[in-house]
C-alpha cells in the first residue's frame, strides 16, 4: 500500500475512538427499576431458567447470536506468524463484517498459545458463553488438529474459515464457471498450486460436490504431492498421486482447472497453453495472484479467471460465506457445521450468481450490469440477497442432517426476519405488501426508461404486487432490460405505453388533458405537447380516464415541479381541501411518522386538523397503532405566539370530529417521545408511550426535522406518500431508490384496494 492509503488506515483505526468494535446495551437503563431487573435482584431470574433449562439461555441472554473469532496470529492473511495481539485488528474487521452482514455479535479473542494443546483447552472452556466458534488465521498442520479436536469437544458449530469458508466460496465458483465453459465437475482435472489447509479443505468439498478423486493433482513449494512423499497427513496422503512429475508445469498438461492457493506469481504465462480448451484459473494468493488476468487473458482468451482481490471480476471472497452459514446454523441452534450445510451454503451461492444484480450490487459496483458470465461468476459481497439464500439453505441442511436443536417451523417466517436485517423496511411494509400482493391492479410507471423503476418493476412482478404499466420508449426500455440483466417480459410481465407512438390510447387522454387544463394557460398544442412529453403526465391521465388503478410519478426531476403536473389531472378527495404529505422514518427503535412534509409551508388549525386525520388512515394502513402528538416550541399552554395557538386549536378540532384518536398537544418533540417526561407537564394526557405520528406546525418544521433526522441516524426513509388525493397517485422524490418504488408501489395498490372495497 502507498503511504496515503497507510496514513488512511491508520486514521480509520484511531478516530473517532481507537478500534473497529464497541458493546452496547439492549435494554434500557434509566432508572432503579430498570438496575434491578437487570441486575440485582432481577437477574436471579434469568439465572435460575437457565439452572432449569440451559436451552433457556438462548432466549435469556446475547449467546444465541454471539460468535467468539478466535486466533493465535500465526497465519494472518499476507502477514504470516506476527503473534496475537497484531492480529486484533484483523479479528475486530471479521467481527464487523460478521454484524454488517448478519446482524450476528462477536467478542474477538486473541489467544497467546502456540501449543494446539493448550490453544484447544482455552478455546473449548468458552462454550457457555458463545453460540459458535469462528476460527481464523491459524497456520498449518496445527489448524486441523485444533479444528478436529474442537469439533470433538463442543456442542456448538466450530469452524475453520480459512478453510471451509473459502472453499464455499471457491466451489460455488468453480461450479459456475464450468457451467460457463460447458464442463461438468465429474469429468475435469484439476491441479491445484499449494496444499495446505484451504487448498485441501477446497478440494474435499469440490470431490464431495462430484469431482473424481483420481482426477485431483495437488503440489506444493516442494512440487507434486506423490505417493512417495514421506511424512504426509492423512487428509494430504488422500491425493498424493503415484507420478514420476514433480514440478507443477509437468501436471498441468489437459488441466480443466488451475487452483491457486500459494504464492505470487508461480503459474508462468508460457505455461498457459498447457491447459485444456475453455479453462478456468483461480489465482487466489493475495494481494498478488500466481498469475495476474492480463496475462492469462493475452495468452488464453477463452479462459476464465478468478482472484482474491477486489479490483478484478470474480473475487473468491470468504464474506460471501461465513457471516451466512453461522447465520443459519445459530437460527436452528446447530450443535455443528457440517459438509451437507457447506454444500447447501455453496450451492446457493453460485445460484445467486446466475441471478440479475440488484440496484445496491449495481450502486455499490460503479453500475455495472454484473451479468452471469465470465466477468461475473461469483456474487458481490454487498449483494443483500446473500442472506436470505444461504441461511436459509444452511439451516434446512441442518435439519435434514439432524444436527439442529431448534428446527424452524415456518421458513416463510423466517425469510421475513432475515428480510429485517436486509431491507429494514421490511417488517413495517410486510402488512402492506399482504394487502397488496395478488390484488391485480394496474400501476403505470412514468419513467419507465429509468434503471431504479426497471430494477423495482422486477421485484414487484417476483412478489406480485401489481401489474406494471411502463411509460417510455419501446426499443430504449427493451434495451435497458437486457442490460440489466432483468427477466423482465414485455408484453407478459410488463405494459409499456409510449405515448408519442401509441396514438389509439392517447390522443382520447390528449382531449380529456386539454379540457382539464383549458383555463390554466395551456392552448391544445401545448396540452398535447404535455402528454407526450411529460411523462408525469401521460401516467396520470392513464389514471385519471381509469386505464390504470394507480400511478407513480417523478423521480427524476424537482418535486413540485412534478407535483403541478399531477394536480390538475387528479383532483383531491371529495370534503378534503388540500393536498398533504406524510413521510415515514424507520429508525433503530421504531418508526416515526412525519406530517405534512412537502406541500403546505403553513397550514391553518383547520387543515391541521384534516391533516391529521388523513395521516392517521394512513399509518393504520401499515398496521400500527396510532399515537398522535401535534408538536410545537410550546408545551401545553405554555406560549400565546400564533403558532402554539393554532396547534392548540388544531387538537379541539380533532377531539370533537374523532374523539378516539389517542393524540395530544401541543407539546415540545422530547415530550412527545418520552411519557415520563411528559408525565411532568401534565397528568391528564390521553397519550400513552412513544408517539409515532408527530404533526409539524409548519412544512419547514417537518422538513427540517426529517432530513436532519435521516441524515444523523442513518433512517430509512418511506414516502413522502400523498395524502387527500382522489386516487392513488405519488410522486417520487430524485434521491428515490428502487426498494423505495417497490415500497410506494405496494402502499398505493393496498390505497387502492381499499378505494375499491369502499365504493
Amino acid at each position: 500500500m502507498d503511504d496515503d492509503f497507510r496514513r488512511a488506515a491508520l486514521d480509520y483505526h484511531r478516530f473517532p475512538k481507537p478500534g473497529k468494535l464497541s458493546v452496547e446495551s439492549t435494554k434500557r437503563m434509566s432508572n432503579q427499576r430498570d438496575l434491578a431487573l437487570a441486575y440485582s435482584p432481577g437477574v436471579a431470574a434469568a439465572c435460575e431458567a437457565i439452572v432449569t433449562d440451559p436451552e433457556t439461555a438462548r432466549d435469556l441472554t446475547a449467546r444465541g447470536n454471539l460468535v467468539a473469532v478466535i486466533s493465535n496470529g500465526t497465519a494472518v492473511l499476507g502477514l504470516g506468524n506476527i503473534g496475537p495481539l497484531a492480529s486484533k485488528p484483523v479479528m475486530e474487521g471479521k467481527a464487523v463484517l460478521f454484524k454488517k452482514f448478519a446482524g450476528i455479535d462477536v467478542f474477538d479473542i486473541e489467544v497467546d498459545a502456540l501449543d494446539p494443546d493448550r490453544f484447544i483447552e482455552v478455546v473449548a472452556a468458552l462454550e457457555p458463553t458463545f453460540g459458535g466458534i469462528n476460527l481464523e488465521d491459524i497456520k498449518a498442520p496445527e489448524c486441523f488438529v485444533i479444528e478436529a479436536a474442537l469439533r470433538e469437544r463442543m456442542n456448538i458449530p466450530v469452524f475453520h474459515d480459512d478453510q471451509h469458508g473459502t472453499a464455499i466460496v471457491c466451489a460455488a465458483a468453480i461450479r459456475n464457471g464450468l457451467t460457463l465453459q460447458g464442463k461438468r465437475l465429474e469429468d475435469v482435472r484439476l491441479v491445484t498450486s499449494g496444499a495446505g489447509a484451504a487448498a485441501l479443505a477446497c478440494v474435499d468439498l469440490l470431490v464431495a460436490m462430484g469431482l473424481k478423486i483420481e482426477n485431483v493433482t495437488m503440489t506444493d513449494i516442494e512440487g507434486v504431492i506423490d505417493a512417495g512423499r514421506p511424512g504426509m497427513a492423512a487428509n494430504m496422503a488422500r491425493y498424493a498421486r503415484v507420478t514420476n512429475a514433480r514440478t507443477l508445469p509437468e501436471v498441468l498438461k489437459g488441466a480443466d482447472v488451475f487452483l491457486g492457493l500459494s504464492a505470487p506469481r508461480v503459474l508462468k504465462p508460457e505455461w498457459l497453453p498447457l491447459f485444456a480448451e475453455k479453462p478456468l484459473i483461480l489465482a487466489l494468493a493475495n494481494p498478488d495472484p500466481e498469475i495476474l488476468p492480463e496475462l492469462v487473458a493475452a495468452a488464453r482468451p477463452d479462459a476464465i479467471v478468478a482472484t482474491g482481490r477486489s479490483d478484478y471480476p470474480n473475487q473468491v471472497n470468504n464474506v460471501l460465506c461465513f457471516p451466512f452459514i453461522f447465520r443459519g446454523a445459530l437460527d436452528v441452534g446447530a450443535t455443528e457445521i457440517n459438509e451437507a450445510m457447506k454444500l447447501a451454503a455453496a450451492e446457493a451461492l453460485a445460484s445467486l450468481a446466475r441471478a440479475e444484480a440488484t440496484e445496491q450490487v449495481a450502486q455499490a459496483y460503479g453500475d455495472a450490469a454484473l451479468l452471469f458470465g465470465p466477468e461475473h461468476i461469483i456474487p458481490k459481497p454487498f449483494d443483500p440477497r446473500l442472506i436470505l439464500k444461504i441461511a436459509p439453505a444452511v439451516a434446512r441442511a441442518a435439519m435434514e442432517s439432524g444436527v439442529a436443536r431448534r428446527p424452524i417451523v415456518n421458513f416463510d417466517a423466517y425469510q421475513t426476519e432475515l428480510e429485517k436485517l436486509v431491507y429494514r423496511s421490511g417488517q413495517l411494509m410486510r402488512g402492506v405488501f399482504n394487502q397488496a400482493r395478488d390484488k391485480g391492479k394496474r400501476v403505470a410507471y412514468a419513467e419507465g426508461e429509468d434503471e431504479r423503476v426497471l430494477r423495482a418493476v422486477q421485484t414487484i412482478v417476483d412478489e406480485r404486487l401489481a401489474e406494471p404499466v411502463l411509460i417510455g420508449r419501446r426499443d430504449s426500455i427493451a434495451a435497458r432490460i437486457r442490460l440489466l440483466g432483468l427477466r423482465l417480459d414485455i408484453g407478459g410481465d410488463v405494459t409499456v405505453l409510449d405515448p408519442e407512438t401509441d396514438d389509439a390510447l392517447f390522443a382520447p387522454l390528449v382531449e380529456r388533458y386539454q379540457r382539464l387544463v383549458d383555463r390554466r394557460g395551456l392552448n391544445p398544442a401545448a396540452a398535447a405537447h404535455a402528454v407526450k412529453r411529460r411523462p408525469a403526465v401521460a401516467a396520470a391521465m392513464l389514471l385519471e380516464a381509469g386505464e390504470v388503478d394507480a400511478a407513480l410519478c417523478g423521480g427524476t426531476a424537482d418535486w413540485w415541479q412534478q407535483m403541478g403536473w399531477v394536480l390538475p389531472i387528479i383532483p383531491r378527495q371529495p370534503g378534503v381541501s388540500r393536498a398533504y404529505a406524510i413521510t415515514g422514518l424507520i429508525l433503530k427503535n421504531g418508526t416515526l411518522f412525519f406530517c405534512d412534509t412537502h406541500m403546505n409551508v403553513d397550514p391553518t388549525a383547520e387543515q391541521v386538523a384534516e391533516m391529521t386525520r388523513l395521516a392517521a388512515d394512513a399509518v393504520r394502513r401499515f398496521g400500527e397503532p396510532i399515537r398522535a402528538a401535534l408538536l410545537s416550541h410550546s408545551n401545553f399552554g405554555a406560549s400565546a405566539s400564533p403558532s402554539a395557538r393554532k396547534m392548540r386549536q388544531a387538537l379541539a378540532l380533532i377531539r370533537k370530529d374523532t374523539p378516539d384518536l389517542e393524540i395530544d398537544g401541543e407539546m415540545h418533540a422530547d415530550a412527545a417521545l418520552s411519557e415520563a417526561l411528559r408525565n411532568r407537564f401534565v397528568t391528564s394526557s390521553r397519550l400513552k408511550g412513544s408517539a409515532n405520528l408527530l404533526i409539524m406546525p409548519s412544512l419547514d418544521a417537518a422538513n427540517i426535522a426529517v432530513t436532519l433526522l435521516a441524515a444523523s441516524s442513518e433512517a430509512l426513509t418511506v414516502g413522502p406518500i400523498l395524502l387527500g388525493m382522489s386516487k392513488p397517485v405519488q410522486v417520487l422524490v430524485p434521491t428515490v431508490t428502487a426498494r423505495a418504488i417497490v415500497n410506494l408501489t405496494a402502499i398505493s395498490v393496498a390505497e387502492a384496494a381499499a378505494l375499491q372495497g369502499r365504493g
